[in-house]
């Protein structure tokens, strides 16, 4: 089971750091990636990093402001969200799906298997 924390209201240009937590299981055996969905929008890829941390892709938009990373040993990933802007208002949520590649990332919600309940950023202008 996946678990996201760290979401909150801040006003645009400030900083969040998301968490995403297993319970029952390690996340070394996963690749894992985060979402968004926008209200009224559909879901979308936001970044995503291989299972040996290694690999790491950030979709276009948050480049340069947001940081995909993983702690292994505290079966923790983290995205490090900063220069916030209203856009990226919205609920994030993490998702993880088992493999064998160390180095490989997933871009796509359906190549996931496991999916965190989703947490909210609001950022206010």
């Amino acid at each position: 089971q996946l678990q996201a924390s760290g979401g909150g209201l801040v006003q645009a240009g400030g900083s969040l750091r998301f968490s995403c937590a297993a319970s029952g299981r390690t996340t070394s055996g996963y690749a894992v990636a985060w979402f968004r969905q926008a209200p009224g929008k559909e879901r979308e890829f936001v970044a995503a990093i291989s299972r040996g941390g290694t690999s790491t892709t950030h979709t276009d938009s948050v480049k340069g402001r947001f940081t995909i990373s993983r702690d292994n040993a505290k079966n923790t990933v983290y995205l490090q969200m900063n220069s916030l802007k209203p856009e990226d208002t919205a609920v994030y949520f993490c998702a993880a799906k088992g493999t064998s590649y160390s180095v490989v990332y997933y871009r796509f919600d359906h190549q996931y298997d496991y999916w965190g309940q989703g947490t909210l950023v609001t950022v206010s202008s």
